[in-house]
This record gives C-alpha cells, sequence and structure tokens, in this order.
C-alpha cells in the first residue's frame, strides 16, 4: 500500500500550477518556481532546553525542509528570558558559517545602563550602548532582539534602551507577557514608546502581545494561552495601534501567533488581510523535531496571493533592507 503524500509533498507536485499565486518573487507563467516561500524572522540556536540543542547546521536543515530561504537567528541574554543563555556570538557565528541562510540579531539587556540619570544624565548611557549596538551592526546584525527583560516595557532604562536602537537604526522585536517586558490591556507602555520613538521599528511577540488581538483581553490573559476556539471581540489594541503607528509589526511566530488566528479562523484570516503590511512570518524553532502549526495554519486560511507574499517574505526583507 502506498504512504499518504506529505503536506510537502503535495505542495511540490503542485508548483508547475500555483507558483505564480503561493511564492514571492514569481512572475511567469512556465519558468522555475523559486526553491524557497518563507523568511522567517524568529528563531534560536543553542538548547534552551538541556540536551536539546538547535545546532546551525540542524537550522538550516530545518529551513531547507520547510521551504525557508532566510532565518533571522535571536539570542536571549537577559536572565528572565531563557533558563540557558544564547548569547550574540553564536548568532554571529552561525552568520559567518552560513552567511547566504542566516541573518544574525544581537541583544543587550537594558540594565547595563547603570548610571543614574539624576546625577550624570542619561546621555553617556545611550552613548555606551549605541557604541555596543553599532559593533554588532559592523558584525553583520540586522535588528535587536529577542528583547525579553523581567521589568516595564516604559521603565526608564528600558526608554533609554530604545533611544539607543532608535539611533542606530535597527528594529527591536520584543517578547511580551504578564512577567516580561510587562504591559497592561490595551498596550499603553508599548504605545507610549511608539509615540516617542516614532523612526524605531518594533516586532511584537508572545502571550501579552497577542491576547491584545482581542477588544476584550484582560491582564489575566497575558499570562495564558487561549482556548480555540474563542471568540475574539473587535477593538483590540494590535488593530489600532498598527493603524495609528505604521512602526509596529507583528511576529507570527511562537504559540501565541498561531493560537491569535486558530482561536477565531474568520476574524484572524481577516486580520491578517487589512494588516497585511505590517505582519511577519515566523517558527521561534530552538529545539530539534519542533513542531510547527504556523505552516498548516496560514496555509487553511486560503489568503491571497499578494497578502501571502508580503507575510511569509516581502515584508521582512523590506523591514531589514535587504534590498
Amino acid at each position: 500500500m502506498t504512504a499518504p503524500l506529505s503536506r510537502r509533498q503535495i505542495l511540490k507536485a503542485v508548483v508547475g500550477t500555483c507558483a505564480a499565486a503561493t511564492f514571492p518573487g514569481y512572475s511567469h507563467a512556465g519558468e522555475a518556481a523559486p526553491k524557497y516561500r518563507y523568511f522567517d524572522i524568529h528563531t534560536h540556536l543553542g538548547a534552551f532546553y538541556h540536551d536539546r540543542e538547535l545546532t546551525a547546521d540542524l537550522l538550516v536543515r530545518f529551513m531547507d525542509e520547510h521551504e525557508i530561504e532566510k532565518s533571522c537567528v535571536l539570542p536571549l541574554v537577559s536572565p528572565e528570558s531563557a533558563p540557558i543563555p544564547q548569547p550574540t556570538a553564536t548568532a554571529l557565528a552561525a552568520f559567518k558559517k552560513y552567511p547566504d541562510r542566516i541573518i544574525p540579531f544581537c541583544s543587550i539587556d537594558p540594565r547595563v545602563l547603570t548610571t543614574p540619570p539624576q546625577r550624570t544624565g542619561h546621555v553617556a548611557g545611550v552613548a555606551g550602548v549605541v557604541e555596543m549596538l553599532k559593533r554588532y551592526q559592523d558584525a553583520g546584525c540586522r535588528g535587536v532582539g529577542e528583547h525579553k527583560t523581567g521589568m516595564l516595557f516604559d521603565s526608564p532604562q528600558q526608554m533609554f534602551f530604545f533611544e539607543a536602537c532608535a539611533k542606530v537604526s535597527l528594529p527591536v522585536l520584543f517578547h511580551l507577557d504578564d512577567i516580561r517586558n510587562i504591559d497592561t490591556p490595551g498596550l499603553p507602555r508599548l504605545e507610549r514608546v511608539l509615540k516617542a520613538f516614532p523612526e524605531l521599528n518594533l516586532i511584537g511577540h508572545a502571550a501579552g502581545f497577542w491576547a491584545s488581538i482581542c477588544g476584550a483581553a484582560t491582564f489575566e490573559d497575558f499570562g495564558r494561552y487561549p482556548e480555540i476556539p474563542k471568540k475574539i471581540h473587535p477593538g483590540g489594541a494590535l488593530d489600532r495601534l498598527m493603524k495609528e503607528y505604521k512602526n509596529l509589526f507583528c511576529d507570527l511566530s511562537e504559540p501565541g501567533g498561531e493560537k491569535a488566528l486558530a482561536r477565531d479562523r474568520e476574524f484572524g484570516r481577516e486580520f491578517l488581510i487589512r494588516n497585511a503590511d505590517q505582519l511577519l512570518f515566523g517558527t521561534d524553532v530552538l529545539m530539534p523535531d519542533q513542531k510547527i502549526p504556523q505552516f498548516e495554519l496560514l496555509d487553511s486560511l486560503k489568503l491571497p496571493p499578494d497578502v501571502q507574499r508580503k507575510i511569509y517574505y516581502d515584508n521582512a526583507v523590506k523591514l531589514l533592507k535587504l534590498k
């Protein structure tokens, strides 16, 4: 008995008829379809869990299996961010080994800004972080993150940190929930940062951020994933903030992004379409053999081809100034 085809085998079998609709950059019938479909804004390298290390070689193998052309590797350096730190040096080493596939990000904990502002002013502290960021930028880093601290989102040291990132024009991919980069329903602290630094692109991620897709979100929702199905009420902070602040982007990775769409697929599909210019495909892969439901979910929503191209690929290329 013949084994059933996998989703990937089925996809490759129909490339000739649907490549123009589903692959970024494909334009002329009869041409060979591009090899890759996705740009992944969110991956990790190292051992987030003991004995579950994801190496650069394994990451590139995962990318090849899932038609991902490039992946951003995000360090984790804050004490609240991971059981085992993942330094920027690891991302840079992967970039050196796979310069055409890996995009390194850098990470700095804002608590390095230890100079008391009331004594000497914050300028020296910000200048020091700018200097650190520029060194990483010169080494190839295209963004900052995963920014994941146990602080209020708009605390003074955070504001100095965001100021430094704005000065070097590096986007910041942040984690937001009930204990890291803390905000409250309506995301007023995030809005303060968006307003203060309109030239700084911010990429939101995690349970608290994605709970804010719903107009009825509570602070309790910031620390858990929603039941599926669960209705989304209009008027959520994400729709409002993306409409008002074009420097806010959404990272669709990890359970937060997937469950925000899966809980109410009709609302989720329309959310993707109306905010297509500010959404980024991501997996948050951090260990071998990790299952990534975003592939199946996003395909099941049958998004218009132009929306797919933006979310899966084009927005990341534009945001990171790769073309």
